[in-house]
C-alpha cells in the first residue's frame, strides 16, 4: 500500500464500524496517524489495538457528535497529541425509515437532523480552524445517495444529507484561500454490518434493492475507504467542493 498519508494526523468520527472502520484501517495503512471518535470505546479501543499491531498509529477518543463539547474535545486531543490535524472524514450518522411527514414525530426529525447534519456542522466548525493553523488539508464529509435527490420513506434523513451537500459547498468556498478543501461523497448501497443484518431478517426486500442497482451489487467498505482516502490526500488536491457519488451508477438515472 501506498504512503501518501505520511505524517498526516486525520480524524475519523463513527470510526469503528462499517465505512468508518474501514477507513481508518486504509487511511492507516497509507501512513496516516488516525483519531478515532465514536461512541464504542471498546470497540475503538480493539480497533487501535489492532492496527497498533500492524505498525501503525491510531487513537481513539470517545465521542458522541451530537455534543458540541465532545467534538471540540475530540479535534483538540488530535492537535495536542499530535501536533496538528491535516484531514477528516466526518463520516459519524445513520437513519430509519419512518413513513410519511404526516405521520412523524418531531423528536425523530430532531435527533435524525442532529445525528446526521448539526454533527456535522460542529466537526467542520472545530475542524477548519485546525487544519488551517496545520497549514491546509482535506476534510470528507459523509453524505448520501439521498443528499441527491428525495425519498418519501427517509424524509428527515434525506433533509439532513441534503443539508450535508450544501455546507459541504458552502465550507469548501468559504475554507478555500485558506488552505482547505471540503468535498461530499453521495454513497449509494454498501455492504456494512446494517446492510448485512438488514439482508438477514428481510431477504426479500434486499433483493429489491439490489434489484434497483445498476451494478447488481453493493459497494464494498473498502472501495470507499480507498476513495476517501484519495480525497484526504494531495493527489486530489484541485477537488474542492463537490458532491462525489460512489454509487454504482445509481445516481446517473435521477
Amino acid at each position: 500500500m501506498s504512503s501518501r498519508l505520511q505524517s498526516k494526523v486525520v480524524i475519523v468520527t463513527g470510526g469503528t464500524s462499517g465505512m468508518g472502520e474501514a477507513a481508518v484501517r486504509r487511511l492507516a495503512g497509507e501512513g496516516a496517524t488516525v483519531v478515532i471518535g465514536a461512541r464504542d470505546k471498546a470497540r475503538g479501543e480493539a480497533v487501535v489495538a489492532e492496527i497498533s499491531a500492524d505498525g501503525g498509529k491510531a487513537a481513539f477518543v470517545p465521542t458522541d457528535v451530537t455534543r458540541e463539547e465532545d467534538v471540540a474535545r475530540l479535534v483538540d486531543f488530535a492537535v495536542s497529541e499530535f501536533g496538528a490535524l491535516h484531514g477528516a472524514f466526518n463520516n459519524a450518522g445513520g437513519g430509519n425509515s419512518q413513513g410519511s411527514i404526516r405521520e412523524m414525530d418531531a423528536s425523530f426529525w430532531e435527533s435524525v437532523v442532529s445525528l446526521n447534519l448539526t454533527s456535522v456542522f460542529y466537526s467542520l466548525k472545530h475542524e477548519i480552524p485546525a487544519i488551517i493553523a496545520s497549514g491546509g488539508g482535506s476534510i470528507v464529509n459523509n453524505a448520501s445517495v439521498v443528499g441527491a435527490a428525495g425519498d418519501p420513506s427517509a424524509v428527515a434523513y434525506s433533509a439532513a444529507k441534503h443539508g450535508v451537500v450544501g455546507l459541504t459547498r458552502s465550507t469548501a468556498l468559504d475554507a478555500a484561500k485558506d488552505g482547505v478543501r471540503v468535498n461530499a461523497l453521495l454513497t449509494g448501497l454498501v455492504n456494512t454490518p446494517l446492510w448485512q443484518g438488514f439482508t438477514a431478517s428481510n431477504p426479500e426486500a434486499a433483493n429489491s434493492i439490489l434489484s434497483q442497482q445498476p451494478t447488481g451489487r453493493s459497494a464494498d467498505v473498502g472501495e470507499i475507504a480507498a476513495f476517501t482516502a484519495f480525497l484526504l490526500s494531495d493527489e486530489s488536491r484541485f477537488i474542492s467542493g463537490a458532491a462525489l457519488a460512489i454509487d454504482g451508477a445509481l445516481t446517473a438515472g435521477y
